[in-house]
């Protein structure tokens, strides 16, 4: 027989023994399923788990594979069932991992950038990794602008930064990586662009995230990616228009990346689609955002204090308007500019948007709203963020569904959007060539004609070329064929 001491300690070892049994049991976790998102510039494979876990993700070559490593881990899923198609995954293979843990493999059939990164529960998930493989050199957006209109657009919006520079009060230094111009007064007149106005259409949420889902179990990232494409179908089925959808499939995209999505396709407006949803079924209609004034004061303090957006954005399109070397001051001034320019465009746009909105659905507000969406912060782009409708309302859940509903609601919001593109055309779009064209020239006009330079046009007419430029808003040193301009009084 032990004596007390002996017992004791025995007692305590067994005890400590079954701490550490039952710690253990704690960090084991069992693969319950596999989810796969495929993007045009990246995969994301999700695991669902049932506690939480610590991966070891490596890459082997020859051939390409990635192995992802889950220790105290083990699977209950079918892993055959993964849509592999459009993703960089060949295969998924599994097994039982030297020393216990589970071991995935994915053999590659492309070049991939890996992370991975692991997320707590939430409402509708619980313990998760995710592993994401990133495309190098590929953009999310499958149709990107054409370089020559890129160029185009690049020229309009350095010419634009060189106004507000000029309204402002103060001089920056502005100039373009591309070869000298000939002087303005021996430069003939160009032919026109005649490029199209770039709408760039955002499908909100997405893969992993599925928004708001209605009582009848309607994920909102599908009605609105169903409303998007049809959308990005209206505007590319109009002349002088066209559509760069954000999302055109089942995945996610960060807030920002969205926007700067956008810019990198010099969209001309930016449009976000959502539907809406309240703790109540009683909610319905169709709202309006712009970005709120506050929320435009605080992204702008961060856009100056980011390095990195400071030289992609103040320092201009590719570089093109150097600020680098100017003041605090000045590139707050200049960015304010930009912003509320931006701003004031959003809102006229929402009030033609909302109006349209409000002939095929009931409106939840009359005027546009306001608030700090972070899709709506790009400085340099006008952006809406539309709430469809209700989903969580049972009725409105229904109808946005309906294919008819959908197709109406598309309309309404680019009919809004032509509206005042129609009205407001960038100078070097197809529709102020035909508004330029199908407009009578009036005594105190001029259409300028191939060969044309400015200052032969202002010696004909008897005026200063500075004034000519004054009077048509001429920032640089490009004219164009079949261009309309003002002949101001001598």
């Amino acid at each position: 027989m032990k004596n007390p001491l002996a017992r004791l300690i025995g007692q305590l070892a067994t005890g400590c023994a079954v701490l550490l049994v039952g710690t253990a049991t704690l960090q084991a976790a069992t693969v319950e399923s596999m989810r796969l998102w495929a993007a045009p510039d990246h995969a994301r494979l999700v695991f669902d788990l049932t506690a939480a876990a610590e991966a070891n993700v490596f890459s082997l070559e020859n051939p390409s594979r990635l192995v992802i490593d889950l220790d105290e881990s083990q699977l209950n899923t079918d892993v055959s069932t993964l849509p592999l198609d459009g993703s960089a995954i060949a295969e998924v293979r599994t097994g039982v991992r030297d020393g216990g843990g589970l071991r995935v493999v994915l053999e590659l059939n492309r070049d991939i950038e890996p992370r991975h990164f692991t997320l707590p529960p939430n409402d509708q998930y619980g313990h998760r990794l995710v592993v994401d493989l990133e495309y190098p050199g590929e953009s999310a957006v499958e149709n990107p602008i054409d370089p020559i209109e890129a160029m185009i657009r690049d020229q309009e919006m350095l010419a634009q930064r060189s106004a507000q520079a000029q309204l402002s009060g103060v001089e920056a230094d502005v100039s373009t990586p591309t070869p000298a111009q000939p002087p303005v007064e021996v430069q003939p007149a160009q032919p026109h662009p005649q490029r199209d106005i770039i709408i760039a259409v955002d499908a909100g949420h997405g893969g992993e995230d599925p928004g708001a889902i209605g009582p009848s179990g309607t994920r909102e990232k599908d009605v609105v990616l169903d409303i998007a494409r049809r959308l990005a179908a209206e505007v590319n089925r109009t002349q002088g228009f066209k559509a760069v959808l954000i999302r055109d499939g089942d995945y996610y995209l960060g807030l920002r990346q969205r926007t700067q999505l956008a810019r990198e396709q010099k969209a001309d407006f930016f449009v976000s689609v959502h539907a809406d949803a309240f703790t109540s079924p009683r909610p319905q209609g169709s709202s309006v955002y712009a970005l709120s004034q506050r929320g435009a004061t605080s992204e702008t303090a961060q856009w100056l204090a980011d390095s990195e957006n400071r030289s992609d954005l103040i320092g201009g399109v590719d570089g093109s308007l150097s600020l680098r070397d100017k003041d605090q001051v000045l590139r707050g001034v200049l960015l304010d500019l930009t912003m509320t320019a931006t701003l004031n465009d959003s809102l006229s746009i929402g009030g033609q948007v909302l109006e349209q909105l409000g002939r095929v659905n009931r409106l939840h507000k009359s005027r546009v709203e306001q608030a700090g969406f972070m899709v709506l912060k790009s400085p340099d782009i006008p952006s809406l963020l539309i709430e469809v409708g209700f989903i969580s309302n049972p009725d409105e859940e229904r109808r946005l569904r309906d294919p008819v509903h959908q197709q109406g609601l598309a309309t309404a919001i680019f009919s809004g959007l032509r509206d005042h593109f129609q009205r407001n055309p960038p100078p070097a779009s197809l529709l102020a060539w035909q508004r330029d064209n199908q407009r009578s020239p009036t005594g105190n006009e001029y259409r300028i004609q191939s060969g044309d330079t400015l200052s032969a046009i202002a010696i004909r007419h008897g005026v200063p070329v500075n004034q000519l430029k004054q009077a048509n808003d001429l920032n640089g040193d490009v004219i164009r064929v079949g261009q309309v301009l003002r002949i101001p009084s001598s």
